[in-house]
C-alpha cells in the first residue's frame, strides 16, 4: 500500500465509518480494512495516518487501535500473512518518536503496539530500542515533559513484564542481564530525580499526578527486574531504594489525595506497588531486608489501620496485609507476639475487612458466578476478606492459642450484636460464619475439615439451623448463602440424623429466586451425596433421598428456569449426582429425560459453558444407564426424546457436542436387541463418513459407537460395502501414533463377531498394514495391541487359521513374529480381560500348535512357556504401563472440540472367554494334559531353558491346582 493522498483519504474514511452507529457503513469499512490489511505496507500506512496532525483525533485513535491489533496478528513470522522485514524496520524507526509526541489516548495504544513488537523482537532483533528509550527518558526528564516520561516508562514496564511470566533459563537470564546493564542505573537515577521533582511540585496537583504515576511505573519495573533473581546492582543500592520506598509509604500528598477518589487511588496504587516490592524482598532475601523490616512494618501498619476503614482502598489493603502475612510466617514473627498487637490485628484489621461491604452485596446480586468463584471456589485470595483471614492463619502458625482465643471472642461478640437486632445487624452474623469457615483447617486428601474456634455441632444447631429453617427462601439471602456454605464445608462432621432432618429445607432453597442461594443449595446436596464414612461406605444412599426425590428433581429443574441460571453448573452437577445415586422409577425418569432434553436443545443453540454441558451429558448418560438397564420398556420413550436432539447436533454441526452425541448414541444402540432398528442403521452409514474421522476429538467417541454397531449388528457389515469402509477407518487410525490403539478397538470386534469366511479376503492386507506400521514405528503400545489382536484371532478362528493368514503376507512370517514380538512382550500385557485372553491363547499355541510341538522348536516352546509363567505369576502393578500420549504434529491446529469421556456411557468390558473362569487353572491344566501325552519330554526342556524363578513359579501354580508336569 503506497502512502499518498488517495491512501490517506481511503483510510481516513474507513476509520471514520468504523465509528458509525449505522451497521451498513460500519460493516463495509471493516470489510475494506480487512482486505487492505493483506496488502504490503498496510501497517506502515496506518502508522503514518496516526502521525498525520491534519486528521481528526478520533480517526487517528481508531487507526492506532487497528495498528496495534494488526501487529498482534501479523508481526510473528509464522502468522498467515506476516509483515515483511523491510516494513518492520520502518515501523521500528517511526514508532518511538511518534509515541512520545502523541496525545495520551493514542500514546497508550502505541505503547501497547510497541510492547507487541518488543515481546517478539526485544532485545535480540531490536538492540536499538532500549538505548533509544533511555536517551529519550533523560531528555524528557530534563525538559520536565512528564507525559513523555510516563509514556516511556509504561513502554519499558510492558517490555520487562516478560521476566515475571517465564521460567528461569539461560536465554531469559541473558535478556535480563542486557536489560540490567542498560537500565538498572538509569532507573535509580530516574526515581531519585522524580523524588526531587515531587518535593518541588508539592502544591501542583496536575504535575504531582504525573510524577506519582511515574514513580508507580518505576516500582513495577523494579519488580520485574528483581523477579527472577535479586541483581547485584539492586543489592548494592538497597539503602537508596528502601529509603525511597519508605518515603512513599509514609508521605502524604494532600494536593492529590484530597482532590477526590481518583487522586487517592493514584497514590494508593504507588503504595501498593511498594508493598509488592518489599514483600518480594522479604520472601527472596530476608537477611538483606532484615535491617529495614521494623521500619516498614510500622509504616505498613499505620497505613493499613487507616485504609481498612475505607471501602475504596482494596488494592492497598490487600497488598499491605500480604506483606504483614509474609512477616508473620518468617523468623521475625515475634513482632506480632504482643497481646496488644494481636488484639489490634483482630479488632482493627481483621474484623473491618471481613465485614461485608456494599461492593460485596452488589457482586452477590449482579454477578453471582463471580461471587461464587471468589467465595466458594477459593479464587478470592486477592480480596480483603480472604487475605485478612490469611494473616490470622499466618500468625496462628506460631501463636495458635492466642489467635484462637481472640477470634473466638470476636465471633461471640458478632453473634451477640446480631441477637440484639437481627434485622439491622445480620452482617455481624455473616462475619462470624465467615470467620469459622475461612479459618477451618482442611485435612489432607479428603473432604473433612476441623476448627478450634467453635464446637461445630453446637454452632451448627444454634447459628446455622435457624437460618436453614427460615420459611422465606429469599429473605437475608447472603446470610442464607453463608449458612448453606457452612453446612457444605462441615458436612462430614454433621451427624446423619441432623443432616437428614434438614435435607428437606435445603431442597426448599432450590426454589429461591436468588442465584447464589439456589446454587449453594444445589452444591450442598451434591457434596452431601459424596460423603463416605471410613473413606468407603456412602453415608447417604438411594433410600435416604427416595422420599424427597420427586420434589428434589422438580426444584432442580425449576432452578434452571430462573433468570441467569439457565446454564447453572452447580444445579446441573447436582442433577447428575442425584441421578447417579437415586433409585429411578418411571415416574421420575419420564420428567427427567424430558427436562434434560429441553435443556440440551436450548444449549445447542449456543454452547458456552463447558462444565455445565459436560454435567448435562453425563446426567443424560446416567439416566439412560440407570433407568433403561433396569426397565428396558423405557427405551422407546427415551429414544423418542433423545434421538431428535442428537440428530439435530449432527445436522446443525454443533461440533463441540459431537463426542458426547456419539457416546450417547452408542449407549442407545447397546440397549437395543438385534436386529438394530433401521433408523440406527442410517446413523451407522453417517458414521462411516471419512470427514468425521478427521477431527481427533471425535475419534474415541466414534470408535465407541462403531464398536456398538459391530457388536449388535455384525451381519450388516456385509451389505453396501460397509466392511470395506470400516477397514478403511481402521487403516487410517492405526497409521498414526495418537490413534493406533483406537484402530485396534475397531478391528477387534470385527475379528470377534464376524465369521472368517467374511473377512478372509481382507486379512492379508490387515496383517501387512500392521506389520509395516510395526516396522516403521515399534511402540510398546502397538506391540501389546498386536499381541491381544492375535490372541483374540486365535481363540475365535483357530491356531492354524492365524498362522496361515499371517504367513500369506510372507513365508514363515508367523515364526518370526512369535519369536521377536509375541514371546518377548507377552509379560507387558495389562488388564484382567487382556491378560486372560493372551494367557489362554498363548497356552493353546504352546500345547496345540504343530509348529511348536516340533522337537526342533523346543527352545522356542520353552521361551513361550517362560513368558506365560511370567505373565500369570507377576502382580498387576509390576506390568508396564502405557507410554504418554504423543501428539500428532501432522494434524491441523486451531479450535477443536475436545473428547471428554462420559463415565456413565462407557462400554462394558466384554469377556470373549466367558466359559473360562480361571486362566491360570486353564493354562496349567492344558500343559499338564500335554505332558501326560508326551510323558518325560518336557521336564528336561523346562530345566534347560526356563529360569529358576519361573521354574519355581510354575511348580507353585501346578501345586495350587494339584496338577503335575510329568
Amino acid at each position: 500500500m503506497e502512502w499518498n493522498p488517495q491512501t490517506l483519504q481511503f483510510l481516513s474514511q474507513c476509520f471514520l465509518d468504523t465509528l458509525s452507529p449505522q451497521p451498513e457503513p460500519r460493516r463495509r469499512a471493516e470489510k475494506n480494512l480487512s482486505e487492505a490489511a493483506d496488502t504490503p505496507n498496510y501497517g506502515l500506512a496506518v502508522l503514518r495516518l496516526v502521525a498525520e496532525p491534519s486528521v481528526d483525533e478520533q480517526i487517528r485513535q481508531s487507526a492506532a487501535v487497528n495498528f496495534k491489533n494488526h501487529l498482534k496478528t501479523r508481526w510473528v513470522p509464522s502468522s498467515a500473512t506476516p509483515i515483511s522485514d523491510a516494513e518492520k524496520e520502518q515501523i521500528k524507526q517511526l514508532i518511538v518518536p511518534l509515541m512520545l509526541s502523541a496525545s495520551p489516548k493514542i500514546q497508550a495504544q502505541l505503547s501497547e503496539a510497541l510492547a507487541v513488537i518488543g515481546n517478539h523482537d526485544f532485545p535480540k532483533l531490536w538492540p536499538a530500542l532500549l538505548p533509544e528509550l533511555k536517551s529519550n527518558l533523560e531528555t524528557a526528564l530534563n525538559a520536565n515533559d512528564f507525559a513523555s516520561v510516563n509514556g516511556i516508562l509504561a513502554t519499558v514496564n510492558s517490555l520487562f513484564k516478560k521476566f515475571r511470566h517465564q521460567y528461569k533459563s539461560d536465554p531469559i537470564l541473558l535478556d535480563l542481564k542486557y536489560c540490567l546493564d542498560n537500565f538498572a542505573a538509569p532507573l535509580l537515577s530516574t526515581v531519585e530525580s522524580i523524588s526531587v521533582k515531587i518535593n518541588a511540585a508539592a502544591g501542583s496537583a496536575a504535575t504531582l499526578r504525573q510524577l506519582i504515576e511515574a514513580q508507580r511505573l518505576c516500582c513495577r519495573i523494579f519488580y520485574s527486574l528483581n523477579y527472577l533473581d535479586l541483581p547485584e546492582f539492586f543489592e548494592d543500592n538497597a539503602d537508596k531504594w528502601m529509603s525511597q520506598f519508605k518515603n512513599y509509604l509514609t508521605m502524604r500528598y494532600p494536593a492529590v489525595e484530597d482532590s477526590g477518589a481518583d487522586g487517592l487511588a493514584l497514590v494508593d496504587e504507588l503504595r501498593a506497588a511498594v508493598c509488592d516490592n518489599i514483600s518480594h524482598y522479604m520472601e527472596k532475601e530476608e537477611e538483606l531486608f532484615q535491617k529495614y523490616l521494623s521500619g516498614f512494618v510500622e509504616a505498613v501498619w499505620s497505613l493499613l489501620v487507616v485504609a481498612s476503614a475505607s471501602p475504596s482502598r482494596e488494592r492497598l489493603t490487600v497488598t499491605a496485609i500480604k506483606f504483614l502475612t509474609i512477616v508473620s510466617t518468617s523468623v521475625h514473627h515475634a513482632l506480632f507476639a504482643g497481646d496488644e498487637i494481636l488484639q489490634q490485628i483482630t479488632q482493627s484489621i481483621v474484623i473491618p475487612n471481613v465485614m461485608l461491604r456494599d461492593e460485596d452485596e452488589e457482586l452477590f446480586e449482579m454477578n453471582y458466578v463471580e461471587f461464587i468463584r471468589r467465595d466458594m471456589e477459593g479464587s478470592d485470595l486477592d480480596t480483603r476478606r480472604r487475605i485478612a483471614c490469611e494473616l490470622l492463619k499466618g500468625i496462628a502458625g506460631n501463636y495458635k492459642d492466642k489467635i484462637t482465643e481472640r477470634v473466638s471472642a470476636q465471633i461471640h461478640n458478632c453473634l451477640a450484636l446480631f441477637v440484639e437486632n437481627p434485622a439491622a445487624n445480620w452482617k455481624y452474623k455473616d462475619c462470624a460464619i465467615y470467620l469459622v469457615v475461612s479459618l477451618a483447617t482442611k485435612k489432607a486428601g479428603g473432604a473433612s475439615v476441623s476448627t478450634d474456634l467453635v464446637d461445630v455441632e453446637s454452632f451448627f444447631r444454634s447459628v446455622i439451623v435457624p437460618e436453614l429453617q427460615g420459611q422465606d427462601v429469599n429473605a437475608f439471602p447472603m446470610l442464607k448463602a453463608g449458612a448453606l456454605k457452612f453446612f457444605t464445608m462441615f458436612r462430614v462432621l454433621i451427624p446423619k440424623p441432623i443432616a437428614m432432618a434438614l435435607l428437606g429445607d435445603v431442597v426448599r432453597f432450590l426454589s429461591s429466586d436468588v442465584n447464589v442461594v439456589h446454587s449453594y443449595a444445589a452444591s450442598c446436596i451434591e457434596k452431601l451425596l459424596l460423603v463416605k464414612d471410613n473413606g468407603v461406605q456412602s453415608r447417604y444412599t438411594s433410600l435416604d433421598i427416595g422420599p424427597i426425590l420427586l420434589v428434589l428433581m422438580t426444584n432442580l429443574f425449576g432452578a434452571l428456569e430462573k433468570p441467569e441460571s439457565e446454564e447453572n453448573q452447580y444445579i446441573m452437577r447436582c442433577i447428575m449426582r442425584v441421578l447417579q445415586i437415586a433409585d429411578i422409577s418411571p415416574e421420575v425418569a419420564s420428567p427427567c429425560i424430558t427436562g434434560l432434553t429441553t435443556v440440551l436443545n436450548r444449549v445447542c443453540e449456543n454452547p458456552k459453558n463447558p462444565v455445565f454441558n459436560h454435567c448435562l451429558f453425563e446426567a443424560i448418560a446416567t439416566l439412560v444407564r440407570r433407568a433403561c438397564e433396569k426397565n428396558p420398556s423405557l427405551v422407546p420413550a427415551f429414544e423418542t426424546c433423545l434421538l431428535p436432539s442428537l440428530q439435530m447436533i449432527l445436522a446443525k454441526e454443533v461440533t463441540e457436542f459431537f463426542p458426547y452425541a456419539f457416546q450417547l448414541l452408542a449407549q442407545l444402540v447397546d440397549l437395543n436387541r438385534p436386529p438394530v432398528p433401521p433408523h440406527y442403521m442410517q446413523i451407522f452409514d453417517i458414521l462411516l463418513t471419512p470427514d468425521l474421522w478427521d477431527k481427533s476429538a471425535n475419534v474415541p467417541a466414534l470408535v465407541r459407537l462403531l464398536q456398538s454397531f459391530l457388536q449388535q449388528a455384525p451381519n450388516e457389515l456385509n451389505r453396501d460395502g460397509r466392511l470395506r469402509n470400516v477397514l478403511g477407518i481402521f487403516n487410517k487410525l492405526v497409521s498414526k501414533p495418537s490413534t493406533e490403539e483406537q484402530g485396534f478397538h475397531v478391528l477387534n470386534p470385527i475379528i470377534e463377531n464376524l465369521g472368517y469366511d467374511v473377512m478372509a479376503e481382507y486379512m492379508s492386507h490387515i496383517w501387512s498394514s500392521l506389520f509395516t506400521r510395526l516396522q516403521n514405528s515399534k511402540t510398546p503400545r502397538l506391540v501389546r495391541c498386536l499381541i491381544i489382536l492375535m490372541s483374540l484371532f486365535l481363540v475365535k478362528h483357530g491356531i492354524q487359521t492365524l498362522i496361515d493368514s499371517i504367513n500369506s503376507v510372507q513365508a514363515n512370517l508367523f515364526h518370526l513374529i512369535l519369536d521377536q514380538i509375541w514371546i518377548p512382550n507377552l509379560k507387558t500385557i495389562t488388564g484382567n480381560t487382556e491378560v486372560k485372553l493372551s494367557a489362554v491363547a498363548s497356552t493353546k499355541l504352546l500345547c496345540e500348535s504343530p509348529l511348536l510341538l516340533d522337537p526342533a522348536a523346543e527352545k522356542l516352546w520353552a521361551n513361550l512357556l517362560d513368558s506365560i509363567v511370567t505373565l500369570l505369576s507377576q502382580p498387576e502393578e509390576e506390568r508396564v504401563e502405557d507410554e504418554p500420549e504423543v501428539p500428532d504434529f501432522g494434524e491441523a491446529t486451531g479450535y477443536q472440540a475436545t473428547f471428554v469421556r462420559l463415565h456413565n456411557a462407557g462400554k462394558k468390558e466384554e469377556d470373549p472367554l466367558k466359559e473360562i473362569r480361571d486362566s491360570k487353572h486353564f493354562s496349567v491344566a492344558l500343559l499338564a494334559n500335554l505332558s501326560a501325552q508326551f510323558r518325560g519330554r518336557f521336564p528336561p526342556i523346562i530345566a534347560r531353558y526356563v529360569g529358576p524363578a519361573n521354574q519355581a513359579a510354575l511348580l507353585q501354580l501346578c501345586n495350587s491346582y494339584n496338577l503335575t508336569i510329568a
